[in-house]
Parts: structure tokens; sequence; C-alpha cells
């Protein structure tokens, strides 16, 4: 029986590689550079003895696909998925080189060190040994390394699904958020495994006004003081909570006084109740329960002695399960009132919510459970939902279960994982780097043996 830390050297040294090449999405079509940890992952693989497949949209735009071939073609597949680039960073907020991948503290820094470059090189190490071992499943083993991930999967997933659909096929998809754990009154430990997410409702606000002289400001048509009662206006919006069985399952683990789980159960108390929270709990606990509106861009005006005649402000809308783009467009024309008919409202980018079924008695759920035993004898799955996006979704879309898992040590719970997602010192400890290589290792040969 291998053990996690058979694990942790090799997918470390792959995860310091990857870190290290830098491939940074910033959302222009010419940003990621994938191909480098494309051809990092392909040289890996192949030395296995496999044949691998590379795909190029755009270029430098590369992702790459590797197969171990079941014995069986009417036997389920499964495909272990991990995105190739991370997103932008801030050099000036870190402490150390965030592409540096060096190890401190038993962890390794960088950017991509949770999202999710820890997870693409533990599943790429775990595919690799099975390779080595002979490794002969019944049904297909695919192992998915895609770029684009961090701006929608136009160049990623999205164009894999449209274009090499037979290439990524499978009947069960493994890939990012989910893994971390806390332990309950009860003593037991509760391992989150997410089996859908939110969905993406990116929307641009065109605010317009009347150009003018900015020595005379008084009674303008500044399309700038009308933006920013716009978002004045957004970020006070308060739509109605939505409380089902995923959420109450989420609180019932949460370590909070009774008093505090019955308010975040309640959608007419759950807002005074997260006033009351750290805002790190609250932050969460909003997320998993509301459509959200963030405004993070404004572009406008042109030079400072001109009144500006033109804003736009980019919105960030993340829609909860059963959210339909007519709903969108009821919230915004409750939150910004009297002045909907004033904004030009257009689509940056949309896609729907999408779950699957969790839950025991299903095959890939039953074998995450079991092998969650070998780290955290005892420990249950609890069902959660991503509030951002993943390539999941383009999965859950066809009707195939994609769950956001892995297996990390006792120190990542929730709250370090979020503080460290997309933040400054982004890192992973190489405890949970070998628990995951393990944890995938198994699954594979049990789900497809």
């Amino acid at each position: 029986m291998a053990t996690a830390e058979e694990f942790t050297g090799p997918t470390t040294e792959l995860l310091q590689s990857l870190i290290r090449n830098e491939c940074v999405n910033d959302g222009s079509p010419d940003s990621g550079n994938e191909t480098r940890n494309s051809d990092l992952l392909v040289g890996y693989l192949e030395g296995a003895g496999l044949d691998v497949q590379r795909f190029t949209p755009r270029d430098g735009r590369d992702s790459m696909v590797a197969r171990i071939e079941g014995t069986d073609p009417d036997a389920p597949a499964l495909c272990l998925m991990g995105h190739t680039d991370v997103v932008p960073v801030s050099p000036e907020g870190w402490s150390n080189d965030p592409f540096g991948g060096e190890i401190i503290g038993g962890e390794v820094w960088g950017r991509g060190a949770l999202d999710m470059l820890n997870l693409t090189s533990s599943m790429a190490v775990a595919f690799r040994r099975l390779a080595v071992e002979g490794f002969r499943p019944k049904g297909d083993l695919i192992y998915f390394g895609v770029g684009d991930e961090e701006a929608g999967g136009t160049w990623g997933a999205e164009w894999m699904v449209e274009h090499h659909w037979d290439a990524i096929k499978a009947d069960y998809v493994l890939t990012e958020l989910g893994g971390w754990s806390s332990v309950g009154h009860d003593g037991t430990r509760n391992v989150t495994v997410n089996i859908g997410e939110k969905g993406l409702a990116w929307h641009r606000l065109r605010v317009t006004g009347t150009p003018g002289h900015g020595s005379m400001p008084f009674g303008a048509d500044n399309a700038l003081i009308k933006a920013a009662e716009v978002v004045r206006r957004l970020a006070e919006y308060r739509p109605a909570a939505q409380i089902g069985e995923i959420w109450t399952a989420q609180v019932d683990l949460m370590n909070l006084p009774d008093d505090i789980k019955d308010g975040l159960r309640s959608s007419e108390k759950i807002w005074s109740t997260m006033e009351n929270l750290p805002t790190p709990v609250a932050r969460a606990c909003h997320a998993q329960t509301h459509t959200t509106f963030s405004p993070n861009v404004a572009h406008g005006g042109q030079k400072t002695n001109t009144i500006p005649d033109v804003v736009d402000i980019d919105l960030d809308i993340r829609t909860m399960p059963g959210t339909t783009p007519d709903d969108v467009r009821a919230h915004l024309r409750e939150a910004l009132g009297d002045l909907y008919d004033a904004v030009e409202i257009s689509v940056l980018q949309m896609s729907s919510p999408t779950m699957s079924e969790g839950g025991s008695g299903n095959a890939l759920w039953d074998s995450l459970a079991k092998h969650t035993q070998v780290a955290y004898p005892g420990a249950r799955l609890v069902p959660g939902l991503i509030v951002g996006g993943t390539d999941g979704r383009f999965y859950r879309e066809r009707g195939i279960p994609a769950y956001g898992a892995g297996l990390f040590s006792p120190d990542m719970d929730i709250a370090t994982f979020g503080s460290r997602f997309h933040g400054n010192n982004e890192r992973i400890d190489i405890d949970s780097l070998g628990l995951s290589g393990n944890f995938f290792y198994g699954i594979a040969k049990d789900l497809l043996t």
C-alpha cells in the first residue's frame, strides 16, 4: 500500500517547477504562456512511457492530455483535471519571491501553490506512478493539464470541449477547490468536497453624462458622480439569502455557538448574524448564501480638467444555484432603482450555476470517502458549494459529475485556505502535497479496477 510520504518529494519538486514557469494569466488573449507548464507536464509524463497529446488553440496557450487506456471500453472513465495558469501578483505584498517556489518552514511558497498547481502536480505524480507500475484500469484514466482557467476557459477547457471533446470526455471528474477539513464538537473530522459552484455573470455598466470644463462643475452632468452613486447602491444591495441543504450542512460543522448557527440557518436573521462575526468568517458565509455583486473595475475620464461623459464599471456577479439571466437583470433593477434606466448594461461573461449529485451510492463519492479514511480514520465527507468558478462546470453542464476535491493536512482549514487563495504569500505545506498525491492514486485504483 502506498503512503503519503512516497508522494511528497516528487510532488514538491514538480510544484516548484510549475510555479517557476510563471504562467500568469491576466485575462488578455496572449497572456498565460501555459505552453511552458504544458511542456513541463508532457515531458514529465512521457518519461513514464505515456502517449501525451498537445493542443494549441492559440500560440503559447497549450493544454495537454495523457491517457492510460482502459481494458473495457464500456467501463466508466475518470479525468484528473488541473489547470496550469495562475493569477497576477503584486510582488511588493509578498515576503518572498512569488515565483521562486521556495520551501520555507515546511511550505512551498509561490503564486499558484494553492490555486491550483498543488493539485495539478499531485495528480500528475499519482498518474505517472500508476503508469510506471503498469496499472491497467477497466475504464480510461485521463490526465488533463488545462490552460486559461483563470480567465474563464476561453482558450482552455471551453475550447477543448468545443473542439476536442473526445480527448477529455469522462464519466467522472476530479478538479480543484475542496479537501480542507475541521473537527466538529463530536470529535469527528469533516472534509469538504465541493459538488457544485455558483454561476458567473460579469456585466459592464456604462454610465453617461455630458462633457464640460472641470472649472465649472456646478450642475454638471458628470458621469463619474453618477457612477459613484451606482457603485454605492451596488455595495449596499442586500438580495435575499438562499438557505439550502448544502449550506445547513456546512453550518452544522462550524465551531460556533448554537444561537449563531440558528441565525446563519435563517434567511431573516442571517445578515444581522453575519455582522457580528469576524470578517473572514462573515465573508465566507455571505458568499455561500447570496448572489453577490462586486464592482471591481472602473474606466472613464480623459483629463483632469474635463468633466467625463462616459464611465464603465465592470461588475463581478456570482449567482446562486437556480438564478437565471432574467433574475440577474431583476437584481440590478432592484439595486439601482431609478438609475437603472440611466445605465447601459452589457454582458462580459456568463455561465450558469452547476451542481453534481453528491452522497453515498455515487461511485466517485464513495471512493472519495473511502480514501479520506487513509489519512483521517472516521472522517466524513460534507458536500460544499464553490463560490468562485472552475473548469468543472464544463463537465457538469453535460451531466458529468465533477467534484472539487483534494486532501490537506489539519493545518489547512477553510480560513487558512481562504486567506491565501489569490492572496499575498500564497503557499502550501508539503504534508498536504503528499496527502493529495496518495489520495488521487488510491481513488484511481479503486474506482477503475
